[in-house]
């Protein structure tokens, strides 16, 4: 899978690409990641990517010309890949998103500064604007990243073991179940006995209850739409019946 990061500052681009996962997914050939810096496609002696807005007002906006080139170049790169700008506008990014762009050959991200890009890219130019939250940043680079992390785990080979992604929060519509690791006692806090029983259909269970009772207590919203399994109906009745028990 290809990854191609538009930028006005690519060295913020190139040391996430160097480290940890990212680095190893590279190295294994799984996936290829670069950056472009905006700037070399830009003309005149300052190479500016920024220009003030017509009709008035703060800031700067960025000019339509070098980033028309910059993804003209990313396109030859990466010909079949989706072109995404980064924008709070855009759709918000979630892990159903993160499974769909995994799917792709390819990921083109167009990372706007200042008050934002030429609109006429944004219509002639970008398959998609995404979002990854409700706020404003200074510029698309952390959250071109973030999508690059989450999309790279999804890809198969990557991560250590083949149920790893499955196994994350919001992969299965749940928060992931609590982790213990050694040494059994910290805080005078102890590893529940389930998970030293060597019982693994009891592991499996406890992990399941634990699972719906982080998201119940955590992201309850993420309950309200959810269609439960038998087990899971089975589970949350168990907790009502102990709720009433206390209560009554």
């Amino acid at each position: 899978m290809k990854f191609v990061v538009l930028t006005i500052f690519p060295e913020m681009i190139n040391p996430f690409l160097e480290n940890g996962m990212l680095r190893l997914a590279v190295e294994r050939g799984l996936i290829d990641a670069r950056a472009l810096n905006i700037r070399d496609y830009a003309d005149g002696k300052h190479k500016e990517t920024d220009d003030k807005p017509y009709g008035g007002g703060c800031g700067m906006v960025m000019k339509p010309e070098p980033l028309s080139r910059a993804i003209g170049a990313a396109s030859e790169i990466a010909p079949t890949a989706k072109r995404i700008l980064l924008t709070p506008q855009g759709r918000p990014f979630d892990q159903a998103m993160a499974h769909e762009f995994s799917a792709t050959d390819g990921l083109i991200f167009i990372c706007g500064r200042y008050e934002g890009v030429d609109e006429r890219i944004c219509q002639g130019m970008v398959d998609e604007e995404v979002s990854i939250g409700d706020y404003v940043m200074t510029g698309g680079e952390l959250a071109a990243m973030v999508i690059i992390d989450a999309v790279t785990r999804l890809l198969p080979g990557v991560l250590g073991g083949d149920e790893s992604a499955e196994k994350d929060s919001f992969s299965g519509g749940l928060l992931e179940h609590a982790h213990y690791t050694r040494p059994s006692i910290f805080g005078g806090e102890s590893v529940p006995d389930v998970l030293m029983s060597g019982n693994h259909a009891k592991i499996e269970r406890w992990r399941r209850e634990t699972s719906l009772i982080r998201t119940f207590l955590k992201r309850p919203d993420l309950l309200e739409q959810r269609s439960f399994s038998r087990e899971e109906k089975h589970v949350l009745t168990e907790w009502c019946r102990r709720i009433e028990e206390l209560v009554g």
